[in-house]
């Protein structure tokens, strides 16, 4: 089987921690955040800013409809970078190992596109993509078959060509019955493991 003619990296629990709940914990104590969280669809939310809906607006709006917990939805933009933190370094490093070989690397992220522009400045990795496909500038999300295909006739390259990580497995099997490669993300040393076997990297350069 030929190499991967291309690598696409998830973002949320791939390149930097996702974890809202871990968050909420820390700033207003687990039992308010399970109240918090039983009162008020912040997922559901997140899901209407990655579908394209403006960022701010639609947190702000949520806070107004929810006034008992107005100041602690507001945090999930006032926050929003603390929210996304800490980066995964090894998954970073590899991500930058596969660009110096000259593998072409990809991002497909279910991502607000305010969200995204507001951290390019401060995510630095984010630039360090040959093509980054952000759901909420391409107004469909993971794992509608659509943006699999968008993807596809975007750059051009055979479903089987590509090789895609990504921690939710309904987000991987959509793209596998496409007939991508895939690789269900639980940590970068079973990604970097994977890179190797597929011949992109070599142990040295995966950090093995």
């Amino acid at each position: 089987m030929l190499q991967p003619q291309a690598v696409i990296f998830d973002i949320g629990n791939v390149l930097t921690q996702w974890q809202p709940e871990a968050f909420y914990d820390r700033e207003i104590g687990e039992e308010r955040r399970q109240a918090l969280f039983a009162a008020v669809d912040l997922h559901g939310m997140n899901e209407d800013i990655d579908a394209g809906a403006i960022f701010r607006d639609t947190v702000y709006e949520w806070a107004e409809r929810h006034p008992d917990w107005s100041p602690e939805v507001r945090l999930w933009h006032d926050r929003w970078l603390d929210l996304a933190s800490p980066r995964i370094e090894g998954s970073i490093r590899l991500q930058r190992a596969l660009r110096a070989k000259g593998v072409p690397v990809f991002a497909l992220t279910n991502f607000g596109d305010s969200t995204w522009e507001a951290a390019l400045p401060q995510m630095d990795f984010l630039r360090d993509f040959d093509r980054a496909y952000v759901s909420g500038k391409m107004g469909v999300t993971k794992p509608d078959p659509k943006i699999y295909a968008m993807v596809e006739t975007d750059c051009g390259l055979a479903p089987e060509s590509l090789i895609f990580t990504d921690d939710r497995l309904e987000n991987i099997e959509a793209a596998a019955r496409r007939g991508w490669r895939v690789h269900h993300f639980t940590g970068w040393q079973g990604w970097a493991e994977r890179l190797v076997a597929e011949g992109l990297l070599t142990q040295a350069e995966a950090g093995l």
